[in-house]
């Protein structure tokens, strides 16, 4: 049942509320967010300056406190002196769901060992908005977040997800964009589409789809592409050849958890392809993941 509007939206137990807040676009802040980050004693964010910008534009008048990646152990002791003091904080990242790629999953995990509640307040997550306008996601995806900087970490990064079924999800920052899809471009098969989405919900809002090969030039051809925060989406791998999409599917999951020659037999069984050629092509992925 939802709470009357004279309610108040919060339990009567003190309570860590992650609230995801907006990308861009003020309006997206739901109505359950607003209402909680009026009525919380404290809210917990990873940049002060950005988050009081946010409050002020809605009235909001919560007391902030500092909780981000250099303090996140520190600071979530003060978040457990709030709570054993009988009082609600609100935990928000500068945009999108904390915890998921941002600070905020060890402070969640320090408030649940401390034995106070952890309530999600859902909102705007820019792999998920990303996703819902790629055309890609039409089942599987496999979220990964960012890539590691260095290219011969990313390169071996994107090796072992080759073989990885559905559509693959990663954030990127600008300053490292042309270097992580021209590595994305060499690693990964030619056949495969990538979207990318950059600056979502804001003002230049830019969502693209084109071959995976063409990204690089792509990116090149308008220093405006280059802006922004992003998040790239990539196609499932092809299937070998002879193999539906539904055999990939199931051989790929099989070998996640048995070996090779186990996989393609049971594989075969389940799907009724060819086990010599879901052998092949397990050895393959296989390898790719080595």
């Amino acid at each position: 049942m939802l709470p009357a509007p004279s309610e108040s939206p919060l339990s009567r137990t003190p309570s860590l509320y992650v609230v995801a807040t907006p990308l861009g676009n003020l309006q997206d802040l739901g109505l359950r967010a607003l209402a909680v980050l009026k009525a919380v004693d404290a809210v917990a964010a990873e940049d002060t300056r950005h988050s009081q910008r946010l409050l002020d534009a809605f009235g909001i008048a919560t007391k902030l406190v500092a909780l981000h990646e250099h303090n996140e152990q520190s600071a979530v002791g003060q978040v457990i002196r709030l709570l054993e003091a009988g009082q609600h904080v609100a935990l928000v990242t500068d945009a999108g769901t904390p915890a998921v790629s941002d600070p905020g999953a060890r402070a969640v995990a320090r408030v649940q060992e401390a034995g106070f509640p952890v309530v999600p307040v859902p909102g705007p997550c820019a792999a998920v908005t990303a996703l819902s306008a790629s055309g890609l996601a039409d089942g599987a995806f496999h979220f990964h977040g960012f890539l590691p900087v260095k290219s011969a970490a990313r390169r071996a990064a994107l090796e072992a997800l080759r073989g990885v079924p559905g559509t693959l999800v990663f954030y990127e920052a600008p300053h490292r964009i042309a270097e992580c899809l021209d590595d994305l471009a060499a690693v990964l098969e030619v056949g495969r589409q990538i979207v990318v989405a950059r600056e979502l919900t804001k003002l230049f809002e830019q969502i693209v789809r084109m071959p995976l090969a063409d990204a690089p030039a792509w990116l090149a051809a308008d220093p405006n592409r280059a802006r922004g925060e992003f998040v790239l989406l990539v196609s499932a791998a092809p299937p070998a050849e002879g193999l539906s999409p539904e055999a990939e599917r199931v051989l790929g999951l099989l070998l996640a958890e048995l070996p090779v020659k186990q996989a393609a037999k049971l594989a075969a069984a389940i799907t009724g392809a060819s086990k010599n050629a879901l052998y092949e092509r397990a050895l393959a992925l296989r390898d790719t993941a080595l």
